[in-house]
């Protein structure tokens, strides 16, 4: 009987910490952007916590993905359905969210190659922060991928896909997308 407790109690719990970490990202004070700027503009704000390089945007063919865009470092940029593009572009990945996949910033001006400068923005951040944007979505890195051109975040959760020259999703043939493992947040 109380090896049957102890188990319902460690099942509990595990369901408990994965429903926490599963909506960590959806929380915070709901007002992820103060302000944005429009569309091929970039501000010189400090940078957030992450420090991919965002001086260069460019695209780059990552296999089983895609043309996708990278960052100047050459690490794929992601977007999250969570996010907001429309009417107004949002953030919704912080905290834990956000250390898994950290938001790409905003720093100076941006180049691009590959990428129409007209797609390219800013969303601030909660924090103050500037987090690029491309046709309204923020970008983010994942942490996992160690090595430019590595798309380990490609479809985690369901719900985080590497972004293409236009901001949509890539699309895979590849359906289990989580190679790398980890939260979808």
């Amino acid at each position: 009987m109380l090896r049957t407790q102890r188990i319902a109690v460690g099942a509990t719990a595990g369901a408990f910490a994965l429903a926490l970490a599963v909506s960590g990202c959806g929380s915070g004070s709901g007002s992820g952007s103060a302000s944005t700027t429009s569309p091929g503009t970039s501000s010189s704000s400090g940078s957030g916590a992450a420090e991919p390089a965002a001086g260069t945007l460019s695209t780059a063919k990552v296999d089983k993905v895609g043309t996708v865009v990278v960052d100047g470092k050459g690490f794929v940029l992601y977007r999250f359905d969570k996010d907001t593009a429309k009417p107004t572009p949002r953030s919704n990945c912080y905290g834990t969210c956000a250390a898994q996949w950290p938001p790409a910033p905003a720093t100076g001006n941006v180049t691009v190659k590959g990428i129409d400068k007209s797609l390219v923005g800013t969303v601030t951040r909660n924090d103050g922060t500037k987090q690029l944007t491309l046709a309204g979505w923020p970008l983010y890195r994942y942490a996992k991928d160690d090595e430019p051109h590595e798309a380990y975040g490609q479809g985690v959760g369901g719900i985080w896909f590497a972004a293409t020259p236009t901001g949509a999703k890539a699309t895979t043939s590849d359906t289990g997308g989580s190679s790398g493992g980890g939260s979808g947040y």
